[in-house]
């Protein structure tokens, strides 16, 4: 498929979900221009924040090709990713993001993600959400574990 077949794909998941009772948001995961996985918005639906669009995708593609990594892959998403699911994307090691709507147009339609670009550039300490470190040494002994783990998976 070309790229604007996916991105209609995306789109047209998108206008599906809302229909459904989902949020406005799509997404296709394509490898050499065949659709690994779809995803669309299921917040509301399945009563889970995570599940946007760009998440579902990215879970589904792990669990086709059977891999954490479904790296050489693009992401084609009928709105610019929020800061969760860009941080998904780059865990997944996706190749390339395409995007239609911005993230101005999600805010025009009360979708306002900017506060958590903004929170994330910010010290911890600093955020609306209040972030304390507490146990630090405690909670470094599982790093400790796994450095030491001679037959580790990286991710």
């Amino acid at each position: 498929m070309e790229k604007d077949e996916l991105m209609r794909e995306a789109i047209r998941l998108a206008e599906e979900s809302v229909r459904e009772g989902g949020g406005p948001f799509g997404a296709v995961i394509a490898r050499g221009g065949e659709i690994v996985a779809r995803g669309a918005n299921r917040v509301v639906p399945g009563c889970d924040p995570t599940a946007h669009a760009e998440v579902t995708a990215i879970r589904e593609a792990a669990r086709r090709t059977g891999s954490y990594d479904p790296s050489a892959c693009e992401i084609y998403t009928s709105c610019e990713p929020c800061p969760m699911c860009l941080g998904a994307i780059y865990w997944a090691r996706l190749d390339k993001v395409y995007y239609a709507a911005s993230r101005k147009d999600a805010a025009a339609a009360g979708f306002a993600d900017d506060f958590i670009y903004n929170e994330l550039a910010m010290e911890p300490a600093r955020r609306r959400l209040p972030s304390e470190e507490l146990l630090a040494g405690e909670g470094r002994r599982a790093f400790g574990l796994w450095t030491a783990k001679e037959d580790r998976t990286e991710y």
